[in-house]
């Protein structure tokens, strides 16, 4: 019965560990009304976070526009429904592909940068140094970093699906031949602002909660080693990966399935 023994102290773990991250969730929650008083420090955070990480957004909305539009025309054409190219890839994007995407590349960028910044304040003993002050440290360095992660997502998923839907246009109206008037027009008619648009800017506002609390939380909570944080920057990206998915598919299946 060694096994069962050991599963059952490997569940606890996990459950320990996630009610240890629930509470450190709670604090931040606590925390942030502090933080918005201190004005200046998200707006920091929100360019660091936000603006470091348009780029590589800006650039893969518009790739995976291009990518999507030419895919979708050779599917639809065989059906005669090359008009429909673009509310297809429309709803595509502002439903699943913005969202997603621009969370794991948020993960992949900003996530990463949170957890070694917390993680080396933490080895160079910074928040030890803060607390010694008596200075709240999720307050001062972790509140204005998760208000600014959450202002930052939707934004930048926005200019993702705007960004892809720019690169679907070029492919399918200057490359391809499709009617400009037609691949605006389908959208104008096919696309709810509340139900498509808003239900995807929800998403991205969830996804944005997931990923910032996941960074703070792996930098905080990293041993003061360069191994550690290295491991710390790794499991951001691994474990705010897969919340993203199963978050999604949880939101997918509460917004659009009811008719």
């Amino acid at each position: 019965m060694d096994w069962l023994a050991r599963l059952g102290a490997t569940a606890l773990e996990q459950l320990r560990g996630w009610g240890h991250a629930a509470f450190f969730f709670v604090e931040l929650l606590r925390a942030t009304p502090a933080a918005l008083r201190r004005f200046g420090l998200v707006v920091a955070q929100i360019h660091a976070i936000g603006n470091r990480s348009l780029v590589i957004i800006l650039a893969s909305g518009l790739a995976v526009g291009f990518v999507l539009a030419l895919q979708m025309y050779y599917a639809l054409v065989r059906y005669g429904a090359a008009e429909s190219l673009g509310l297809i890839v429309n709803l595509a994007l502002v439903r699943e592909l913005g969202p997603v995407v621009t969370a794991l590349l948020f993960a992949g960028r900003a996530g990463t940068s949170l957890t070694a910044e917390i993680g080396l304040m933490k080895a160079g003993e910074q928040l030890a140094a803060l607390e010694l002050m008596a200075i709240d440290t999720k307050q001062r360095v972790l509140a204005p970093r998760l208000v600014a992660g959450i202002v930052a997502m939707p934004i930048l998923a926005v200019l993702f699906s705007a960004i892809g839907i720019l690169g679907a246009w070029v492919v399918a109206v200057l490359l391809i031949g499709v009617d400009g008037g037609n691949f605006w027009s389908i959208q104008q008619n096919g696309v709810d602002v509340w139900r498509d648009v808003g239900n995807g800017i929800v998403k991205s506002f969830v996804f944005g909660i997931i990923c910032t609390v996941v960074a703070l939380y792996q930098g905080y909570e990293t041993e003061a080693t360069p191994e550690g944080v290295a491991y710390a920057t790794t499991r951001t990206v691994v474990v705010s990966s897969l919340w993203i998915l199963g978050m999604d598919f949880i939101l997918t299946a509460l917004m659009f399935s009811a008719p």
